[in-house]
């Protein structure tokens, strides 16, 4: 990580203005159609592709499209449902109960901040973040997922450590006002080049300014 707080704010805003031009129109890559249904998707997305995801959502929100149904619909269900996300019993179990709280609880709408969001089965503040800043435009903070942590690692905006830690120091760097961005563009930067095994380097846009710190 740049040590010097101010050379890595600017970093950073040389990071979002590269991620401006090359993936503007960049958006979460989650299907889905009302915050509830983000917020499962972004639950069974643990440790699973979105790709994956959204095979599996397609049918279980067409079944179970808000809280009030998916609350009363048996964990054993669920389970064989999103079998394939892995973990399955332990998502079934998280995407039930924070069902049954945000129908019970909230009237079937899903809380609009984070210490609430947290609270429910499931929800870390990765996931919290997620929500709110997607579904309903609010800054909580930075989304840290592989590809976040991998590229602002490299490009040193942070250290390489767990999600909390990393999200913090880039909370520091990154101006509020794209912190939902931010995230939604490195993660398609992730994909298409900077990956984990080969980073295509040759030719990245990135590459004037970028450390490549533990890029071999």
């Amino acid at each position: 990580m740049i040590q010097d707080l101010q050379e890595r704010k600017a970093q950073a805003r040389r990071v979002v203005r590269q991620l401006k031009k090359d993936y503007a129109g960049a958006e979460c890559a989650l299907n889905y159609e009302t915050p509830f249904q983000l917020l499962i998707a972004t639950i069974l997305s643990a440790q699973c592709t979105d790709v994956r995801v959204n095979i599996v959502t397609k049918e279980l929100f067409a079944k179970y499209p808000d809280a009030d149904t998916m609350s009363r619909a048996p964990v054993k269900t669920l389970e064989n449902m999103v079998k394939t996300t892995g973990f399955f019993r332990n998502k079934a179990k998280n995407i039930h109960a924070a069902s049954q709280a945000i129908a019970d609880e909230f009237d079937g709408e899903v809380p609009q901040d984070l210490a609430t969001l947290v609270a429910l089965p499931g929800v870390g503040r990765k996931t919290a973040n997620v929500v709110l800043g997607t579904a309903f435009g609010i800054p909580s903070g930075i989304v840290v997922d592989t590809h976040v942590g991998r590229l602002t690692w490299r490009m040193g905006l942070a250290d390489k450590g767990d999600a909390v830690k990393v999200e913090r120091e880039l909370m520091e760097v990154v101006p509020k006002k794209e912190w939902i961005d931010f995230s939604h563009r490195l993660i398609h930067h992730g994909r298409a080049v900077c990956a984990a095994r080969k980073p295509k380097c040759e030719g990245c846009h990135f590459l004037k300014f970028c450390p490549q710190i533990g890029v071999k």
